[in-house]
């Protein structure tokens, strides 16, 4: 085992996030140096011939951390996106209501009198959510439609949303520079609910699935090498791993998080134990950092940006 000796961090004013992230590489800080180390492999996942996936949550784009997705997708940074729907929610209720900043610890009863909706410390008013969307996407669906329009998948669905968007929007650039963005649990948001409401009056519009899991088989059977930055657990964190344990395991793996690994959880599990499954490669560059990706994805992501 080499050893090397714990160097000082060393910073200012001028101190760039690429030269901190280098230090961090050298201070063996505790999570710093994991999140150095997650830089490092994510630099290796920019080699032109790794397919690189992205995971997340729906709840950090009703943040400001969306900027930052955004960017990542409009510097073609990714090459998949498997999400939820709430993902769909908030970047498509962004482009016309304002979510507002709030507090944990807050009366949510009153809130619920007052028609706001609390999302950690962010306020998101009715009419900026469930009542704007209904509003903007049935007449939508109404015209994808009647232009004979009956049937997606989720991946084209999103490119049609994309449709909507100014170039603020995670979807703008992704239909922009056709990245495929999965949904597989499609109908748990508000745009799912809005997609159910529109098949009340339509039962023959339809949400191809399966031509999801088709585009994702030829995607990760052709790849020479797959790496992942998975942010937060639940489906679209499974999904990413799942469909790699058909070309035995990603090759990189970044999973940030601040589940915890003793209730055996998906979110908490460790990206190690994926191993286990085959979903990541016994040869593979990985790492898990745990912390609040609000903080940890700007700081990841910046020096490619």
């Amino acid at each position: 085992m080499s050893m090397e000796p714990v160097k000082d961090l060393r910073v200012s004013s001028g101190t760039s996030l690429k030269e901190l992230m280098e230090q961090y590489g050298q201070s063996g800080g505790f999570t710093s140096a994991k999140l150095a180390q997650a830089h490092d492999i994510l630099k290796m996942m920019l080699d032109g011939e790794c397919i690189k996936f992205f995971s997340f949550p729906a709840c950090i784009n009703a943040t400001g951390t969306r900027g930052v997705i955004k960017d990542m997708v409009k510097n073609k940074l990714v090459d998949v996106i498997i999400t939820t729907c709430g993902t769909l929610d908030h970047d498509l209720a962004r482009q016309w209501k304002h979510y507002y900043k709030g507090r944990f610890d807050v009366d949510d009863a009153d809130l619920y009198d007052q028609g706001v909706n609390r999302l950690g410390n962010v306020f998101v008013p009715n009419e900026s959510y469930g009542i704007v969307l209904e509003d903007k996407l049935q007449p939508f669906l109404e015209e994808l439609y009647a232009g004979g329009i009956k049937e997606m998948s989720t991946k084209e669905l999103c490119w049609e949303l994309g449709k909507l968007c100014n170039e603020e929007s995670i979807l703008y650039w992704a239909r922009e520079n056709k990245i495929p963005i999965y949904i597989p649990g499609i109908t748990d948001g508000a745009v799912g609910s809005q997609l159910w409401s529109f098949y009340q009056k339509h039962r023959d519009f339809k949400l191809d699935l399966f031509k999801d899991e088709n585009d994702l088989a030829d995607i990760v059977f052709t790849a020479k090498r797959t790496g992942a930055l998975m942010v937060g657990g639940g489906i679209s964190k499974h999904h990413t791993i799942w469909w790699n344990q058909f070309r035995d395991g990603l090759d990189y793996a970044v999973y940030l998080t601040t589940a915890v690994e003793h209730d055996g959880s998906l979110s908490g599990a460790r990206v190690r134990e994926a191993v286990s499954w085959g979903k990541v490669n016994t040869k593979a560059k990985y790492t898990t950092v745990e912390g609040d990706a609000t903080i940890l994805l700007p700081l990841l992501i910046a020096p490619f940006l």
